[in-house]
């Protein structure tokens, strides 16, 4: 009932994004917790995709972050109340069925970087199970060289598999198990900035795997 009220007032009142998502955390029974340093202004975060709650995980550090954006696919705009957070939270969209806008959303980041804002993104490219299984894909950190800004990594960790959001899962049916469990939290993990010092595939390469924040730091 928590979980339903939140969701209704995030439709219609216009809520301060951190707190509404922060909101929306303890509505669902989800502890937070953050270790490692603070968010470096003008840094780029980059980490591993667990959720779609990453969103609101992330909006909710948003506060103690300054003026952090984020990174998402197109179709985030269109979720209920997600949609509304991270719109609020001046969220830089990228249109995964027109390759061709990429270049213009690059610039978009880089301009953020460029003006002290941090910019998070997720390198995986899409959802995975656990921290940092995959590649990362290199094209954003391009835009931390282009503006001479830091990058920032973290890692994103949940205490129930119901957090789980990949495949062909649905949206509906993710909140649902996440409304159901029980003893939820979620942590991130922070690590220290570094300067972006390689070219962007060997930089991919070495923040995917290299130098992750410790679990019990």
């Amino acid at each position: 009932m928590a979980g339903g009220l939140v969701l209704l007032l995030g439709v219609l009142l216009p809520w301060r994004p951190d707190l509404m998502a922060r909101a929306l955390l303890r509505a669902l029974g989800i502890r937070l917790r953050v270790t490692g340093p603070g968010v470096t202004p003008g840094a780029l975060l980059v980490g591993n995709h667990v959720s779609w709650l990453d969103i609101v995980v992330m909006t909710a550090l948003s506060r103690r972050a300054g003026r952090l954006r984020m990174v998402a696919k197109t179709e985030v705009a269109t979720w209920p109340v997600i949609g509304r957070i991270a719109r609020r939270q001046r969220t830089i969209f990228v249109d995964r069925a027109r390759p061709r806008t990429l270049p213009g959303t690059l610039a978009q980041v880089t301009a953020a970087l460029r003006a002290g804002q941090a910019v998070q993104v997720f390198p995986e490219g899409t959802t995975t199970c656990g921290p940092h299984p995959v590649p990362w894909r290199a094209a954003f950190l391009q835009a931390a060289l282009d503006a001479d800004a830091p990058v920032q990594t973290f890692t994103l960790r949940y205490a129930h598999p119901a957090a789980g959001f990949v495949g062909e899962d649905t949206l509906v049916a993710s909140l649902r198990r996440v409304l159901a469990a029980r003893g939820m939290s979620a942590a991130v993990l922070l690590g220290a900035p570094r300067p972006a010092d390689a070219p962007r595939r060997e930089l991919a390469a070495r923040l995917s795997h290299a130098d992750l924040p410790s679990a019990s730091g």
